[in-house]
């Protein structure tokens, strides 16, 4: 099928990506749920803009891709393995200095992502995505979590209670729902020597842009190139990302694919993103996913943002 030869036929019938080829210069490596989450500072109920904006949280919930069997952290490490000694998994800034296990995942751990369940809980560190008319900036984030179980992430997006020493009770608030859909990681121009990886998203919820999703650049639907660190390559005085016991340790075959010294790689394969501690960089490319590829993204709703405030998911509005 040519590239857009779908979309021409019919129009009103959306084409639901699926993994494989598409056209000789794309393949969808993987697809799945998408989920956006924002968390108000500490301390407050309310958000009304964006420096009152803790955290901005993306979740991505694999379901086919193109191997049945895909490589996931051991659950004994990391922030996994944490919860199983104290039951609290939460991915929060109050506790993120001082939950044990924080180190980055480690270790194999098989799954096969269409009869099993797959999360990856990941942190946006500017809490806002790239705007499309910033092309070629970076923005950078990294993998907090990742999970075999929905409990987990549910846990990590509640509101917890606690005390410090120097300022007292804190109350850091539970996190709310912005956006919902789903998600492809597609590869550009296999076997070239420019070979390059896309994250691709289009929302079904919320039914329209409001206050939240403009101001975090939620679009509707986004393209970003997506590049994951080298956890082996000293930082530098522009890129700190995290300390290095936090940073991943990926299984060998996987860090072979940055060679010698090469600080940044494709996602691919999409492995990458299943260790806790994997920083990537996405790169604003386009907010026109059905022109670029010639194929629509297609959602259904999903039972995970239950345990958020959902006013911004399906009002459009702050909360």
């Amino acid at each position: 099928m040519g590239e857009g030869e779908e979309s021409k036929k019919n129009p009103e019938a959306p084409v639901e990506i699926q993994c494989g080829i598409i056209t000789n210069r794309w393949w969808v490596q993987e697809r799945g749920e998408i989920f956006f989450f924002y968390r108000p500072k500490v301390g407050r109920e309310e958000v009304h803009g964006a420096e009152e904006v803790q955290r901005l949280y993306i979740v991505l919930r694999p379901e086919s891709g193109e191997r049945s069997v895909v490589e996931k952290q051991d659950p004994a490490s990391g922030k996994e393995g944490a919860k199983k000694d104290d039951g609290h998994p939460h991915a929060s800034e109050s506790s993120s200095d001082s939950v044990a296990g924080e180190e980055g995942g480690h270790g194999i751990q098989k799954v096969k992502i269409e009869d099993e369940v797959l999360v990856r809980f990941i942190v946006m560190g500017r809490k806002r995505l790239p705007p499309p008319t910033q092309k070629g900036r970076p923005f950078w984030g990294y993998v907090e979590m990742v999970t075999t179980k929905i409990e987990d992430v549910k846990s990590a997006l509640q509101g917890e209670d606690y005390n410090t020493s120097t300022r007292g009770h804190r109350h850091n608030p539970p996190a709310r729902a912005a956006g919902e859909g789903v998600y492809g990681i597609l590869r550009h121009n296999p076997g070239g020597r420019k070979m390059h990886t896309h994250l691709i998203y289009k929302l079904e919820f919320p039914p329209e842009d409001g206050d939240p999703q403009e101001t975090l650049n939620i679009d509707r639907e986004a393209s970003f190139l997506i590049q994951i660190k080298n956890p082996e390559v000293p930082e530098n005085s522009q890129f700190r990302g995290l300390q290095r016991k936090r940073k991943a340790s990926f299984p060998a075959h996987l860090q072979g694919e940055f060679g010698r010294r090469r600080r940044f790689l494709p996602l691919d394969p999409p492995d990458f993103l299943n260790y806790e501690g994997c920083e990537f960089l996405l790169i604003a490319a386009s907010d026109d996913v059905e022109g670029e590829l010639g194929v629509e993204l297609t959602a259904e709703c999903s039972d995970l943002v239950e345990t958020a405030s959902i006013a911004p998911l399906l009002k459009g509005t702050w909360a």
